[in-house]
């Protein structure tokens, strides 16, 4: 029987008793959208990710575009992101009109390498058809993009930079969250995600009081907030005025009540996690082409333990007769998928992208993976010959 990739029930075990209460609290409040959880679940995240302030939202993915069309980005701008990432990532850039860029990563920790990010905005501001605006920065599997190094160029380049932290919420470098470096930071409560919900679920993270106005109105049909009701008299909900063109991307109040929860023991995870990552590091050194390396300062959430080997597919077929369950993040990167494939690519095109598609592997992970489980897992890549 084969063992579970991630193994959400082991938690659920763990804290069953308070998030049925939690849940039960909600159903009798009555207050199902945006309700009082929902203020809560937002001042702890807050707190947790070193932020002025959180926004939830109905998923990671709109959490991306509310800055962007907060910021007011739209057609002829430019928006610098990997092609290495899920599709979330580059989606909401032509949701506003704006044209994606894509650049390459680093071939250690697989996120958004700055010297072909620097080189890229060199590309479209000689080509003079586009004008850069944002860079989008992913912090691959768990871990912090380089940000002291991407903020140095978005400074420089006058670009404001968004941390996309849907898989690596929880992540620092050097004690400090991408907040510190980031003019925004987001996540995505996704179930499988590190901190996640029982549905769909996102946040954006801000130090800017007037960005996260803009951006409540944005997710809740622009309706008016603050700042559109100065020096003037409405006395009606102003979710009646309507001053922007928004969306409706409001965090459902049971889900949040999960969040609370979850947030509480979300730091005693990460080091469980921590633990799982090394005895796959001691364990499967010298096995494999690569295992995981964090940047220097980093702290990794390691939402994917992902290794690398020359016969990805032999192995995981290996492995897959052991009963040991496998993915593959990315397969196809988002530069050569139809929709995305007449978009721009940095100079030199996505030589590191493009190989790591054929050898990355990830393997179980979640912080309930038990050493028993774990072993088998190492001894059967050991055992592999293919």
């Amino acid at each position: 029987m084969s063992m579970p990739f991630i193994d959400l029930a082991a938690q659920q075990r763990r804290i069953r008793d308070k998030i049925d209460a939690a849940v039960a609290a909600v159903l009798d409040s009555g207050a199902y959208v945006l309700g009082p959880q929902v203020r809560e679940f937002e001042a702890q995240l807050a707190a947790f990710g070193q932020a002025g302030k959180a926004l939830s939202c109905a998923n990671g993915t709109d959490a991306i575009a509310l800055p962007l069309m907060a910021w007011g980005v739209g057609p002829g701008d430019a928006v610098f992101c990997p092609s290495f990432t899920f599709a979330a990532t580059p989606e909401v850039v032509p949701w506003v009109n704006a044209t994606p860029v894509f650049v390459d990563v680093l071939p250690d920790t697989y996120n958004l390498d700055p010297a072909k990010l620097e080189a890229a905005i060199a590309e479209v501001k000689a080509q003079g058809k586009l004008t850069p605006k944002v860079v989008i920065a992913v912090d691959l599997f768990g871990q912090p993009a380089d940000y002291p190094a991407i903020k140095a160029i978005c400074e420089r380049e006058g670009l404001k930079l968004i941390a996309d932290s849907a898989q690596g919420f929880g992540c620092t470098l050097h004690g400090k969250h991408p907040l510190h470096w980031a003019d925004v930071a987001t996540t995505s409560f996704f179930p499988a995600k590190p901190l996640g919900c029982y549905g769909d679920g996102g946040a954006v993270l801000t130090n800017d009081p007037v960005l996260w106005d803009l951006m409540d109105s944005y997710r809740v049909h622009g309706k008016a907030v603050g700042p559109d009701l100065e020096g003037k008299t409405f006395d009606h909900d102003p979710k009646y005025l309507n001053t922007r063109i928004g969306m409706n991307s409001r965090l459902d109040t049971i889900q949040a009540a999960i969040l609370i929860e979850k947030l509480a023991i979300f730091a005693e995870e990460i080091e469980l996690r921590q633990a799982v990552a090394d005895r796959y590091a001691e364990g499967l050194a010298g096995a494999v082409l690569s295992t995981p390396q964090v940047i220097d300062g980093g702290v990794s959430v390691w939402a994917q333990y992902v290794i690398e080997h020359e016969n990805r597919d032999g192995l995981a077929a290996h492995l897959k007769t052991k009963g040991v369950p496998t993915a593959v993040y990315y397969p196809v990167p988002m530069h050569v998928q139809a929709p995305y494939a007449a978009f721009p690519r940095g100079a030199g095109g996505l030589p590191v992208t493009e190989a790591k598609a054929e050898t990355v592997l990830a393997l179980p992970m979640h912080p309930y993976l038990p050493e028993a489980d774990q072993a088998v897992i190492i001894d059967a890549i050991r055992g592999f010959n293919g």
